[in-house]
């Protein structure tokens, strides 16, 4: 199995991105994993946020493969702990086909095209995060899951 992460823009602050950098190639150690960034919208102003998330899932959807798992960041999504995760995290590793795809949409959210595409919604917290720290979060906890599965000693109860 693949882990693919899409997001919409690419991280502007050096300091995340640099972090996001060392997450991701700690990823890579144990399973195949990439980033897809989406280009952020041209000329947004003249959008209405509808306009904009269907301009967005539009682009979302494009990457998207028959038989990929695609579980979209919501912050209606269900919420785990970290163990929680790298269990659920586990049975996904030995239950989807080619590829989980996780998505971090725009500002505005997701498309419904792009709500009826996934098979799931994570939450990453009750709280409200930059799209930017989002992704930083995100990757640092698929990193936790993959340690935790290992029983290596990088998360402690």
């Amino acid at each position: 199995m693949k882990i693919s992460l899409i997001l919409i823009g690419k991280t502007t602050d050096k300091h995340i991105a640099a972090l996001m950098d060392d997450y991701e190639a700690r990823v890579k150690h144990y399973v195949g994993f990439d980033i897809i960034v989406i280009p952020d919208l041209k000329n947004t102003k003249a959008l209405t946020e509808e306009q904009q998330r269907q301009a967005e899932g539009a682009l979302i959807l494009k990457q998207l493969q028959p038989g990929d798992t695609v579980v979209l960041l919501d912050e209606r999504g269900k919420e785990f702990r970290s163990i929680e995760f790298a269990e659920w995290m586990q049975r996904k590793q030995h239950t989807v086909g080619k590829r989980l795809v996780f998505v971090v949409g725009g500002p505005y959210g997701f498309s419904p095209e792009v709500y009826a595409r996934a098979n799931e919604q994570l939450s990453l917290s009750r709280m409200t995060f930059s799209h930017q720290m989002v992704r930083l979060f995100f990757v640092e906890q698929i990193y936790r899951a993959q340690t935790i599965i290992r029983g290596e000693p990088y998360h402690h109860e």
